[in-house]
């Protein structure tokens, strides 16, 4: 029923209006929960609150706190295939710097961190208040502004989620342009858990190895949602290599995405 009213909600292009009284409603219901934060922590900058709404969750603890632990966890991923040491590593849709703000303290000075997104809004936050990390600005559509082979690490969070076949597309080249050769992106993806949140049709989409895509709003935007089967994936990452697969689960009710990780092929 929820999947149904959502679809029609999107097919009348209601959508966005929709979402914009959520996040009032989830504003009023975090209060307390804000407030909290800031005793605990009275000298961490936070973005406005609409930012972390629209990029993750209306929560000063899940960004600061969740956030500090899923930088934590990616380079747990990271260190089974890379060392951590004098490499470019690029957050790809850092939004407004829930993960990398916390990478450059845990990785150390060796390194070199990077962060982009099509929200100059965000970047603009970011670059003025996370040290130590390089932002830039890119547009919904490829290229980005770095050299060829310039990552030896890139890391999208959820952002393919949000964007159309053909952008997913134009986007893994990019990003494989971008990417050393060996080197390694760190992808996730809405797979086979989220089925639950499908339409009857868009299951049977779903299970034909089709991705599905929920359009209706503007691409990029958190309502705009697609939804990744395992074939589609092997199609979308060609002749590079799947270093790793772990499918999502459910954590406290609620689906996880699926881990992708792809080496870029020697050339």
């Amino acid at each position: 029923m929820k999947a149904f009213i959502t679809t029609l909600i999107r097919k009348l292009g209601l959508i966005k209006i929709a979402d914009r009284i959520r996040y009032y409603f989830h504003l009023a219901r975090t209060r307390k929960n804000r407030s909290l934060f800031i005793e605990k922590y009275p000298n961490v900058v936070l973005p406005p609150p609409y930012f972390l709404y629209e990029t993750f969750s209306l929560n000063y603890f899940s960004y600061y706190e969740d956030g500090r632990d899923t930088a934590e966890w990616l380079l747990n991923y990271f260190l089974e295939y890379k060392k951590l040491e004098n490499i470019n590593i690029m957050d790809w849709g850092c939004g407004p710097g829930r993960i990398i703000r916390h990478l450059p303290s845990l990785v150390g000075d060796s390194c070199r961190c990077y962060g982009s997104d099509y929200n100059a809004k965000y970047v603009e936050w970011c670059s003025k208040n996370i040290p130590n990390v390089s932002f830039s600005t890119n547009k919904l559509t490829p290229p980005l502004d770095y050299q060829s082979g310039m990552f030896d690490i890139i890391y999208g969070i959820s952002i393919f989620t949000h964007l159309s076949e053909e952008m997913h597309y134009k986007w893994f080249d990019e990003l494989m342009r971008v990417l050393k050769p060996g080197g390694i992106l760190f992808l996730t993806l809405q797979g086979a858990v989220f089925k639950e949140k499908l339409t009857a049709s868009e299951i049977s989409q779903y299970n034909a190895g089709k991705l599905v895509v929920r359009a209706n709003t503007l691409e990029g935007h958190r309502t705009y949602g697609a939804f990744q089967p395992d074939e589609f994936v092997y199609k979308l990452v060609g002749n590079n290599n799947v270093l790793k697969h772990d499918s999502g689960s459910k954590s406290k009710g609620k689906p996880e995405q699926d881990v992708w990780i792809i080496q870029k092929r020697f050339e």
